[in-house]
Parts: C-alpha cells; structure tokens; sequence
C-alpha cells in the first residue's frame, strides 16, 4: 500500500498537501535519501528516489546529491509536465469525469459511508460534486481532501527544488512519461479495482498523518527496504493496481531510459525502487550498471 501511496502523492502533488508533526528530520551522517549511479549504453547518470510532497525544513540535499546535481546535464522526471499545473488539472478532468455515473455513496460499503461524507466535507468537497468522477479520480480527489483538511502547504516537494536548480543552471529538463499515461495507468484499471482504490482511501485517510510520517522517515533515511515492508502491511495489494500502476510504468520507463545518453539526473518516486518489480532491477536486466552511492 504504501508504494501506491508514493505512487498517489506524485500524480496528485499539484493538489495534494500533507502535514507532517513535529521537528522536521533529517538525513543520517553518511546518508540521505537513496541514490544510485546508472551507467551503460552511452548514459552515465544518477537515479534518485523523491518523495514528492514535504513539510517546510527538510534538509535533504547532502553532499552526495548537490554534487550529481552540478555535474548532471539535465533532470529527467516522471513527467516534465507537472510543470504546467493548468495543463496536468485539464488532463485530469478531462480523462477523470464520465457522464452517466452511479452515486458515489453507491461505489462504498455502507458502513464506509458516513467516513466518505465526512472526509470530503473536511475537504470543503461534497459527495455529490465528487459523483461526477470516475472511481479513481474521486479516490484521487479524496485524498488530496484528506489532507487539505490538515492546512499544511505543498510547496516543499522534491521536484520543484530539483526544477528550480536545473532552470537556474540553464539545463534541460525533460520526463520519462506524459501526464495522459500516467493518468491512463488508473483510467484503465477494470472498475473493480477502481473501487476497492476508493474504499482503501476512505478507510485509510484517518491514519494518513502516521503513514506518512513512516515514509517520510524512510525515505529520509534512504531506507528502501523499509518502504517495501510498508508496502506488505495492511490491506493485501490488488494485483490489477500494483501492475498498472507501478510495474507496467517502469518497464516503459526502462526503454525511455535506453533513449538517452550523456549525464542525466533521473528522479522520480522511491515507491518505484521499493520493492517487487522495481525500476532499479529492471535496468539492471536491461544491461545497466546500477551502484547504490547513498
């Protein structure tokens, strides 16, 4: 579950916000969020796990990370264009919304129903608005609700910090996937799926603060086994999501990563490098040298 939330934080990071309690943390001496060299086929670059939405005053960037950042030729994302926040929340609508949908009220158990109706009042939403989404986007939605209702900021992230150094440098910024595929990776999940994502969300949204404390903590640490013990707590992991979503997309990352050359700064979420199916070990059965450097 918990990479399907690393997953969730990134596609939804332009409307989600996440509180975290207490002293922001910090990376250990000697460490800091994992980061691997990758090297092979002409390309001589770094891969870097990000959490994609952070409180203020988390000192991530260690020596390690500031040097690939300077001696990189350019940020490759997920995708280059969460830079265009209009565009990702067009692509949103236009590929979350279906005429003709059940109540939403409709798509949850009944004992979930009365938590649905209060999440997404906290939210400043309402059921019947969200009804006139699909079931995954309303699941979207409700999380990003969830954690409004905690009125902390989501400037803090990874990628605009990694943006904003690159732009400064004068390099190019690219992605590895558009925002349609991404979003595509939930459209076309069967409607069971879609749902059972709906029901996880509702049940989970009250402990969101706890686990995201643990993923913070781990990802700080660059603890990658962590994250993928996560990921076997609580509800058993639909095989449907679980491919779609976070195998299917790394495997089409692998051959867009066989596209470049040079020195590139990779970044994209660490619930890809936890765990079952994961990117690293899929480049490496592509034929890269991957070295875990922090």
């Amino acid at each position: 579950m918990i990479r399907r939330l690393a997953c969730w934080l990134g596609l939804a990071a332009f409307f989600l916000v996440v509180a975290c309690g207490g002293e922001p943390p910090a990376p250990p001496a000697g460490g800091g969020p994992a980061l691997w060299r990758i090297e092979g086929k002409g390309l001589d670059g770094w891969l870097f796990g990000t959490i994609h939405v952070l409180p203020d005053g988390v000192k991530w960037r260690t020596r390690t990370i500031e040097d690939a950042i300077g001696s990189a030729d350019r940020l490759v994302l997920e995708s280059a264009e969460i830079q265009d926040q209009a565009g990702t929340l067009a692509q949103f609508e236009k590929m979350g919304r279906s005429p003709g949908l059940p109540p939403l009220e409709a798509r949850v158990p009944g004992e979930d129903r009365a938590a649905l109706e209060e999440i997404a009042s906290d939210g400043g939403a309402s059921v019947r608005a969200l009804s006139g989404y699909e079931s995954w986007a309303a699941a979207m939605l409700l999380s990003a609700a969830a954690q409004q209702a905690l009125h902390i900021s989501q400037d803090h992230g990874v990628e605009p910090a990694l943006i904003a150094a690159f732009r400064d440098a004068g390099k190019p910024i690219g992605g590895l996937e558009t925002v349609e595929r991404q979003f595509r990776a939930f459209d076309t999940l069967p409607e069971a799926a879609q749902q059972r994502l709906l029901v996880d969300t509702v049940r989970e949204a009250k402990d969101m603060r706890a686990l995201y404390g643990r993923i913070l903590k781990a990802w700080i640490e660059g603890d990658i086994a962590t994250l993928a013990q996560e990921d076997r707590m609580g509800e058993e992991p639909d095989p449907a999501v679980e491919k779609a979503v976070l195998v299917d997309r790394n495997r089409d990352w692998v051959k867009a990563v066989e596209a470049l050359k040079g020195r590139p700064f990779i970044a994209v979420g660490a619930g890809h490098l936890a765990g079952k199916g994961n990117l690293e070990e899929m480049l490496q059965a592509s034929g890269y040298r991957v070295t875990r450097v922090q």
